[in-house]
């Protein structure tokens, strides 16, 4: 990963500090994307010292606000000139619906317009860079959902997994629709589950699920073991021009029947252009 240049979203904690840490150890200058910069600013420290890479920069961002999302691509095109990874890990979970600055579901923007935005923004930097990587933590929560995007906001009804599982579904088809259109660019996309991994994240679940999965943490993945794939797919030579495919422990995975209908990623990818683009 000599002179690479990878961005990590959610980098602060959990996984994504795990990743950062493992692509700076590796020779790479890590740009980190956090949300709080106090918890950035020492995770950093922590990375530069642990590495002895001073190659670590980070940029403050909320994923909930896509005026933020816009302002560190922004940033990140007029500082670097090549982009080699990105990887899009930060995620939301609400137990109660709420809505972000730009009157969206949380949940959904955060986990999908979030990856979507970044992405289609860092798009030519990534091709002028090739051969790049995206990756896309999803989950193997979009197993039991569906999209409906006639109601991708869930107006009609509303439930923390169902916003979740949705959410991740959309990493899906994001994934393999991005990887379509990037055919022939040296631009390679992949989404993965990282494994139920023991971190804060259950801290936001409510009600009876929270308290179990809480209760259950201890004996969860280790956030190093969870972020084992996401390091694998932006970082290593065997996995050079794979492209379109979903991973579990490095290994390629079918996904939902939904996720595979090029008919709905299309649409999915439309929806997903007028809803960042209003704002």
């Amino acid at each position: 990963m000599n002179e690479k240049i990878c961005l990590v979203t959610g980098a602060n904690s959990g996984i994504g500090k795990v990743t950062a840490k493992a692509l700076t150890a590796g020779g790479a200058a890590v740009i980190m994307v956090c949300r709080n910069r106090d918890k950035g600013e020492a995770a950093r420290d922590e990375i530069i010292r642990e590495t002895r890479n001073q190659n670590v920069d980070l940029v403050i961002a909320d994923f909930s606000d896509l005026s933020q999302i816009r302002r560190l691509a922004a940033g990140v095109k007029a500082k670097y000139p090549r982009l080699h990874a990105l990887v899009n890990n930060a995620g939301s979970y609400n137990s109660e619906r709420k809505l972000t600055v730009d009157g969206y579901e949380t949940t959904f923007e955060v986990n999908h317009l979030g990856y979507f935005l970044l992405t289609v923004e860092l798009l030519d930097l990534l091709k002028s860079s090739a051969p790049a990587r995206v990756v896309n933590v999803a989950s193997e929560a979009h197993r039991s959902a569906r999209i409906n995007l006639d109601d991708l906001n869930l107006e009609k009804g509303y439930g923390g997994w169902k916003a979740y599982g949705q959410s991740k579904l959309a990493n899906v088809l994001f994934t393999y629709e991005l990887a379509r259109r990037l055919k022939g660019t040296g631009v390679t996309a992949n989404c993965l589950h990282p494994g139920v991994v023991g971190t804060d994240f259950f801290n936001k679940i409510g009600g009876f699920a929270g308290k179990f999965l809480r209760l259950i943490a201890p004996f969860m993945r280790t956030p190093e073991k969870g972020a084992d794939t996401i390091i694998w797919l932006a970082s290593s030579p065997e996995i050079e021009g794979i492209t379109g495919k979903y991973f579990v422990d490095r290994k390629e995975r079918a996904t939902n029947p939904e996720s595979y209908d090029t008919t709905i990623a299309a649409r999915l990818w439309e929806v997903s252009e007028r809803m960042c683009s209003s704002i």
